[in-house]
């Protein structure tokens, strides 16, 4: 059977899709509406989602809410939490839900297809069959309720979502972002936080939240989208037989409703916390903000992501420069969200003063006019476009399947126009018309248009408030104090039984029955063979070369790999500075607008980066990096050879100027960055206290790479201060831009390669070759516990240490604990229990371990939890089922399929870290073998790296305060 044969579905439109190299069918349900939507191609990496219009009413997070809870149990699996077992025991390529702020959407993905066929069907049970109406607990978890664990206790309030949500308030980017929408649709569901607002999630009721259900998780208010390899009528017919022929149409009133434009532009203050200690000078944030008509406009969805780039987002644009040239914010940036109905283009400035609010609008009216009168710069339009260009036909989103990614722009107009979802991921046409329209007014005419003359536009500015968290805290402290003390004895005691009933109820383990109705696979299904690693060294005309022989479509990936093993160790943090520098400056051909439109042109893109790799034989020795890497159409290998040559040899470093804005940008991003992922740097921190190699990266990239940042800010105010941080940038430059230290990494195919030896030549015989002083490459390390307190209202706690240290080995099963650490005991006792919104472990090759909370409201409670880790190991005594979930999943995790470029740098991992394929397999090996009596073993690795004590939390003033015995060193995370 084919699908037009399919009774139970109509086709609307088929056709094949050249530049999806995808047969697309766009069906629809014929008993009860519901819209599919299919890409069928040769990807064996397979995409099924379902999605819902779900436009919020208020702020309570109900949307948000429901995507949590659906997944925490149903009919057909009626565990208590079938996402953890798919989690634990799935070869997923993703496994997730998104609440967006009209819609939720729910993807998976598998290679495998029993897996995703088991995948596909959870997910559909749950949406459709959640438990929620069997018990108010599932709400209570993952949503929001009162806590009291006796009659004299404090009454507070927890959950996953409302923890989560406090910590999402707490970023002063995710507050503009959301202020930025709702201060131009404020009539509308745009104008609501779908999360939830942390103040508002507790005014959510049980039945209100059924209701939601209720209302739009119907099979007729349903987007249903299959990409890949598969056999789509099975599919189908599985999908009509099993969920939507038991339900009837329903009228679902869902639609998107539109903002009238404002008839005058608004000008908008909001607050957003700091700590008390922190200056509110140069703390402002100020934006400029645009509706851009709809998303439905196919030549708009991109000639504004274009626009976005030529005006503001590219280095030199001119706006950036005009605002920082003014000195209205260290950060100067524009953001285009064409993900709803109706777009927004914003220009921000971050770190500005609220008393230039007017000469931030003055100016960008200004630079607009003159663009619009004048002309937009023709390359820098170019620019933007080969950019984008590139990445679409590259389609390579890394770790994601690229399904997924063109599945969630399917629905950037599928939600809005049922016959049109195509229209965003088919833009070959739309690329080959812009660029005609670069030589004509096309672009001048869209400045005049939405961003000049359109009245439907804020300028909204978010203002810090000293200590305002602390503020919000005591008042909800007193406002819960005083709703207890108005509690009768009786109701006080049904809050305290509740609390027990809730915790008992997530602490009863589901029947074994229930967990084996979640299917499973078995080990036979699982690939025992390792992935080779594909290189070949070569040395060409005396340069080092590392070739990957794998198909890229035509496009060569280059690294310039840079050994620093002669550099003075105390120089890495400036290692970064000058890998941030390179590529941002004018040079001896180009000033650095003109550059980075020229490399734009020419390649899909130049970025640097600083890599640590473990020596397979002795885990004690490392290499570090410092890594250029450029992908390019193999027509142009020579401009990329060039033009990687022209920001490592021929950087103007003595820009005084210049290098302070570099440096107040990539401080106001840090700023917001280190708070925002308090995971991974507390982790980073943490472990910096006893790993050289985690040192490296701290000092690069993490809070040590901040405070030298804070401190080139104050040298940089002098001319002696910007004059020595020039010569040593220079001096680096010629320590680390040598032949001796060049290894030119390479993946394409053979017809490809050709060229690449000659230009690898020229390239070397280019570099620096005056004498500098030779220094072993050293760091030092010292143990220490350490808080850094934001104006945050959650945690992020880190205990590190190294278990390598200690005499152990590394050991394959130690993926197989991380799968168990993240999915059963962290997860059940930091995620469940402790409310936190993510929980995680890592044990790397070198011994460097750490467990980590995410969005955590507790600091002390998440430190026992760690201590017991060891305990609960010892005592494992779950069955071979059980063991074999971990290991699907840890599998899973290393199997993730590989894009050519990753393929390449699988390789020149394994090159540099001297690894054999016989410890890989090995590894692997361990990790398939995993039984009852490993794991109990791995008990030994816990009390290994908890041995090192290392602790970093980075949190609240209040919590850290009140746990501050447990540190050495507390200071504020940002140093104002």
């Amino acid at each position: 059977m084919n699908i037009e044969n399919l009774s139970a579905y109509e086709i609307v439109e088929k056709r094949h899709i050249d530049d999806l190299n995808s047969d697309s069918y766009l069906m629809r349900h014929k008993k009860t509406g519901a819209r599919v939507a299919i890409l069928s191609n040769d990807e064996e990496n397979k995409v099924f989602a379902i999605g819902f219009r779900t436009p919020p009413k208020d702020s309570t997070g109900v949307a948000h809410i429901i995507e949590h809870t659906v997944l925490c149990g149903s009919e057909k699996y009626p565990i208590k939490d079938p996402f953890l077992e798919l989690a634990k025991g799935s070869l997923n390529t993703f496994l997730n839900a998104m609440t967006f702020p009209d819609k939720t959407v729910y993807p998976v993905a598998s290679c495998n297809d029993a897996d995703f066929q088991n995948l596909m069907d959870v997910y559909l049970d749950a949406v459709f069959y959640p438990n929620i109406y069997k018990t108010d607990k599932i709400f209570s978890q993952e949503g929001w309720h009162y806590e009291m664990e006796n009659d004299d206790s404090e009454l507070t309030i927890n959950g996953v979502v409302y923890n989560e949500m406090k910590g999402a308030f707490s970023s002063a980017d995710d507050v503009l972002s959301r202020e930025i929408q709702a201060s131009l649709y404020p009539d509308i569901t745009y104008g609501m936080e779908s999360g939830g607002d942390p103040d508002v999630i507790p005014e959510l009721t049980y039945e209100d939240y059924l209701d939601f259900h209720r209302k739009y998780y119907h099979p007729s208010n349903s987007y249903i989208y299959l990409y890949g390899n598969m056999d789509f009528v099975s599919k189908l017919d599985y999908i009509d037989k099993n969920y939507l022929s038991r339900f009837d149409r329903l009228d679902v009133d869902s639609k998107i409703e539109r903002q009238e434009a404002f008839k005058e532009p608004k000008e908008i203050v909001k607050p957003y916390p700091i700590l008390s200690e922190e200056k509110i000078d140069k703390n402002t944030y100020l934006s400029y903000n645009c509706s851009v008509g709809s998303t439905l406009d196919q030549k708009l969805y991109i000639a504004f992501d274009i626009l976005d780039y030529a005006l503001c987002s590219a280095p030199g644009a001119p706006i950036k420069k005009a605002l920082i040239e003014r000195g209205i914010g260290q950060d100067v940036y524009s953001e285009y969200d064409n993900g709803i109905q109706q777009p927004v283009f914003s220009i921000i400035a971050k770190n500005a003063d609220a008393s230039q609010k007017d000469e931030f609008v003055e100016v960008i009216r200004s630079v607009l006019k003159e663009q619009a009168e004048n002309g937009i710069d023709k390359k820098a339009l170019l620019a933007g476009l080969n950019y984008d260009e590139f990445k679409y036909r590259e389609a390579d989103f890394g770790r994601y399947p690229k399904g997924l990614l063109y599945g969630l722009q399917v629905f950037d107009s599928w939600l809005y126009d049922d016959n049109r979802p195509w229209i965003n991921v088919e833009a070959n046409a739309t690329f080959a018309e812009l660029k005609k329209e670069v030589q004509g007014r096309y672009f001048e005419e869209l400045i005049e248009k939405y961003l000049l003359s359109n009245n439907h536009r804020t300028v909204l500015m978010l203002e810090p408030v000293p200590g305002l968290t602390d503020k919000k805290d005591e008042e909800l402290k007193k406002k819960l104090a005083d709703y207890k003390a108005s509690l009768s004895a009786e109701e006080i005691a049904e809050i305290v039984k509740y609390t027990a009933d809730l915790k008992e109820y997530q602490d009863t383990p589901d029947s074994p029955e229930d967990l084996k109705k979640i299917p499973l696979l078995e080990l036979k299904d699982l690939k025992r063979e390792a992935e080779k690693f594909i290189y070949e060294k070569k040395e060409e005309n005396g340069v080092d070369i590392l070739f990957h022989n794998i198909f890229t479509n035509g496009i060569v990936y280059l690294t310039f790999v840079f050994d620093l093993k002669n550099l003075d160790a105390k120089l890495i943090p400036y290692v970064s500075v000058l890998k941030k520098v390179i590529g941002m400056m004018d040079t001896e051909n180009y000033s650095y607008g003109d550059l980075f439109n020229e490399i734009n042109i020419k390649t899909g893109g130049i970025t640097g980066t600083i890599s640590t790799y473990t020596d397979s034989d002795d885990v004690t020795k490392f290499t570090t990096t410092l890594e250029v890497s450029v992908k390019v159409l193999h027509e142009n290998l020579h401009d990329a050879f060039e033009l990687v040559k022209e920001i490592i040899t021929k950087t103007k470093l003595d820009d005084g100027r210049r290098l302070k804005e570099i440096f107040g940008e990539q401080y106001a991003r840090l700023q917001s960055d280190l708070a925002a992922a308090g995971h991974q740097t507390s982790a980073v921190r943490a472990m910096s206290y006893v790993s050289p190699a985690a040192a490296v990266s701290d000092r690069t990239g993490g809070i040590g790479y901040f405070r030298h940042l804070e401190g080139l800010l104050s040298e940089i105010e002098t001319s002696e201060g910007a004059k020595e941080i020039s010569e040593k940038l220079k001096s680096l430059c010629n320590a680390i831009f040598r032949a001796e230290n060049l290894l030119v990494d390479v993946t394409c195919s053979d017809k490809e390669y050709a060229g690449v030896p000659e230009e690898s030549k020229l390239f070397a015989d280019s570099l620096f070759t005056d004498d500098y002083e030779k220094v072993k490459f050293e760091i030092e390390t010292s143990r220490r516990n350490e808080a850094f307190k934001t104006a945050g209202q959650v945690q992020y706690v880190c205990r590190a240490g190294n278990f390598a240290s200690k005499g152990l080995k590394y050991n394959g099963a130690l993926r197989v604990l991380k799968v168990m650490m993240g999915y059963d005991y962290l997860w059940k006792n930091i995620r469940v229990i402790g409310g936190a919104y993510g929980c995680m472990s890592s044990y790397a090759k070198n011994g460097d371990s750490a467990f980590v909370t995410y969005r955590d409201p507790n600091l002390k409670n998440s430190i026992d939890v760690f201590e017991n880790a060891s305990e609960y190991l010892k005592n494992f005594d779950e069955d071979e089922r059980v063991i074999l979930k971990y290991i699907i999943g840890a599998i899973s995790d290393l199997d993730t399929p590989k894009t050519p470029a990753a393929k390449g740098t699988y390789g020149l991992s394994a090159y540099i870290c001297n690894s054999k394929m016989d410890r890989i397999q090995r590894c692997r090996d361990e990790l398939l073998g995993t039984t009852k009596e490993t794991i109990r073993g791995l008990s030994k690795y816990v009390d290994a790296f908890m041995e090192d004590k290392c602790l970093c939390v980075i949190g609240s003033s209040e919590k850290i305060d009140s746990e501050k015995e447990l540190f050495d060193n507390i200071e504020q995370l940002v140093n104002k």
